[in-house]
């Protein structure tokens, strides 16, 4: 009976192929097969390397039922290499759910490190690299993404996020109107031919891009509160406490909520919840 495979987590190119370490290409050529997020991508990184390999896609809506077939061709005995389209695998993509599945199933993992996006962005940013938080994607619905932003507008850690350029702008407008003015460096097409580093502020980015479509991924670098906007912050209690004096003056209680939400950075519906219970005491 065949031993347990094993499970590869490869790190390929964000853009300049001549990233790709010579670990990562002699493990893809030794495993049994290749999950790809998108296998069109994956042909072509193999196809510059020389070589065949089995694949099978592994996204975001298919991930459930493929993460079976791909546990169970390993607990029979193959290897597999995870990839993205660039960057490691598992950092804000599918792959970490592959991981997860193969703890849970005693199937070994093993890492390939490879070139990333947020840590190669941080390192050229000029901006605190001490402690920094990854955020990823911030919500398409702009409701959610204001609650996210009002949560970690006192964090006084650098912030990382990543953006697709029909989003920046809007992406852009919001961080400024709900985090204030403050230090961004947005990095651009990192390790390609157009790659562009500009330093500068939320203000003058928003200005920038207003002007002049973005073209192109983008890592958003933002610094982070100041230590006496971090010091600023209020408990819950304080937050629904203001809400209740607003309400007190006029203002509906969901309003007074949502205004309260905006200057602390708690939810809405948590603060509403809590100045309507004390109220009714």
């Amino acid at each position: 009976m065949a031993g347990t495979g094993k499970l590869y987590v490869v790190g390929t190119p964000i853009g300049n192929l001549g990233d790709l370490s010579p670990r990562a290409v002699e493990t893809l050529e030794r495993c049994d097969f290749i999950a790809a997020e998108d296998t069109r991508v994956t042909v072509k990184l193999l196809n510059h390397l020389g070589l065949k390999k089995p694949m099978v896609s592994y996204f975001e809506h298919n991930l459930r039922r493929r993460g079976e077939e791909i546990t169970a061709r390993m607990l029979a005995g193959e290897t597999c290499a995870i990839v993205t389209d660039a960057g490691m695998p598992c950092i804000s993509d599918p792959g970490e759910d592959l991981v997860r599945l193969c703890i849970a199933q005693g199937i070994p993992t093993e890492v390939v490190p490879g070139p990333s996006a947020l840590i190669s962005a941080l390192a050229v940013s000029g901006l605190s690299t001490s402690r920094f938080a990854f955020e990823g994607f911030l919500s398409v619905k702009k409701s959610s993404r204001f609650q996210r932003l009002q949560e970690i507008q006192t964090d006084p850690r650098t912030l990382i996020f990543y953006e697709a350029p029909h989003k920046l702008v809007a992406t852009l407008r919001d961080m400024l109107e709900v985090l204030g003015d403050r230090k961004i460096t947005l990095v651009r097409e990192l390790t390609k031919i157009h790659e562009e580093v500009r330093h500068t502020t939320l203000a003058e980015g928003l200005a920038y891009y207003e002007a002049s479509p973005p073209r192109g991924e983008f890592v958003l670098v933002l610094e982070g509160a100041s230590q006496e906007r971090a010091e600023e912050s209020l408990t819950l209690e304080e937050a629904a406490d203001m809400a209740a004096a607003l309400a007190q003056g006029g203002m509906p209680l969901s309003e007074a909520a949502r205004e309260a939400a905006r200057q602390t950075g708690y939810p809405k519906g948590r603060i509403y919840k809590e100045a309507l219970a004390k109220s009714q005491d």
